[in-house]
């Protein structure tokens, strides 16, 4: 399918959408606009530079049906399988609010979008840095925004818990907005779970940090092996701000994170870790953009992924340090460990910079276990199994060990261990 062609089945759940009665009819002409755009700019193909080693194919020709609020479950939906039940939970089924399966946390407003736009007289903030950003504009009929308003510290993890569930296949787009207020902080963990046979996920999650703010932001996707995830994420940071995130991927079939930070006073850092584990046919690919306007700023991207059987995977990187934007320190690098010969990895890591006071370095590596550190674990009498585990587990711990909570930590290391355990 050519870039700029639509697939049908968007425009008739868009027709669809715009009919719904539950979200102010205030939001359809931004819906419009989005819609509009999305058409003229089309989906990406394999001759977009960003976009040359994924295939997108099975969202053009899926047929997926927009999430409703019918696909909520009963009110007496039991959610205490899903792990760390101690956490202040904003719920999520199908990309639904879920208020009453919710534990909102004091301190901390968690309002509707609709709300959120309401108050800000309907000029909604509109990245588009894809067709993805677009498409979530258009289809937006759910989600929350998330408000810590000045010199407030959470400092306990506010959990947003995405279940997806059902035997149809469903397409939802939650739109996330994440303000923390002027010296404030926040810790935010992101869980995607669920066990639904085919599922679309484009989610977007716009964020904003004043000055001298923080957030820890971590994101766990474990959605099923028929999951196609679309992630957007999209970060201001104001004078003396830190931005810390850390992603784990280990589900679906497809899946793509579009990072895009924008460091825009003197003094902002901004530290973004990932870790991808894929096996069979998977397919997950991490784009991170980071752009330093201001001068003074930190930054380090630092992404590792772990492939077996037939899976593949991408990393591109850009770092754009902008003229004016001196003493800048940025860092970047990609590491890959092949567990198969079948498996391969597309790196690509870049550095532009128009600044000539910067301290800044990338660097890339893919490749197998080392064969003289098997060679010594094994010398020592310990199995070929067991020797794999620990150098794989050596590989990875650098990104795991970023996680500052311990709770959000061992439950990472379980689903570490048990991808390890099916996989070798």
């Amino acid at each position: 399918m050519a870039r700029g062609i639509m697939p049908d089945y968007f425009k008739s759940e868009f027709v669809k959408i715009i009919d719904r009665k539950y979200f102010a009819k205030e939001a359809n002409p931004i819906r419009t606009r989005a819609f509009d755009n999305l058409i003229k700019q089309g989906f990406p193909n394999k001759r977009d530079e960003n976009w040359r080693f994924t295939d997108i194919s099975s969202i053009k020709k899926g047929s997926f049906r927009i999430s409703e609020k019918k696909d909520a479950p009963n009110a007496d939906y039991n959610i205490s399988g899903h792990e760390l039940d101690s956490l202040k939970t904003v719920v999520f089924f199908n990309g639904h609010f879920q208020e009453s399966l919710s534990t909102l946390p004091k301190r901390v407003r968690v309002i509707s979008n609709q709300e959120y736009m309401e108050q800000n007289d309907w000029a909604l903030s509109q990245p588009t840095k894809s067709s993805f950003d677009l498409l979530n504009t258009a289809f937006m009929d759910s989600g929350v925004s998330i408000i810590v308003d000045r010199d407030i510290h959470i400092n306990e993890p506010v959990r947003l818990l995405f279940i997806c569930s059902g035997d149809e296949k469903l397409m939802t787009s939650p739109r996330i907005h994440v303000d923390v207020g002027e010296s404030s902080f926040l810790s935010l963990f992101e869980q995607h779970v669920g066990d639904c046979s085919e599922y679309f996920f484009n989610q977007s999650v716009i964020v904003n940090i004043e000055q001298n703010a923080r957030l820890d932001h971590i994101r766990l996707q474990n959605n099923s092996e028929s999951t196609i995830n679309m992630g957007n994420l999209h970060v201001k940071q104001q004078k003396d701000s830190t931005y810390d995130f850390v992603q784990f991927a280990f589900g679906g079939k497809l899946g793509r994170t579009d990072v895009n930070i924008d460091l825009c006073e003197k003094g902002a850092n901004c530290f973004v870790r990932g870790l991808s584990l894929s096996d069979h046919k998977q397919h997950l690919d991490v784009n991170v953009v980071t752009n330093h306007y201001a001068p003074n700023c930190i930054s380090g991207q630092n992404f590792k992924s772990i492939l077996k059987d037939h899976s593949s995977g991408v990393f591109n990187g850009r770092v754009i340090v902008h003229a004016g934007a001196q003493k800048t320190d940025s860092s970047q690098s990609n590491k890959n460990l092949l567990l198969s010969k079948d498996a391969l990895m597309n790196s690509n890591p870049q550095l532009e910079i128009y600044a000539d006071d910067v301290k800044c370095s990338h660097g890339s590596s893919t490749g197998a276990l080392e064969s003289d550190a098997l060679f010594y674990i094994r010398s020592r009498g310990i199995d070929q199994e067991t020797a794999t585990a620990l150098l794989v587990h050596g590989f990875a711990s650098e990104i795991i060990e970023a996680i500052k909570n311990q709770d959000i930590k061992d439950l990472v290391i379980t689903y570490f261990n048990n991808w390890l355990e099916q996989k070798n």
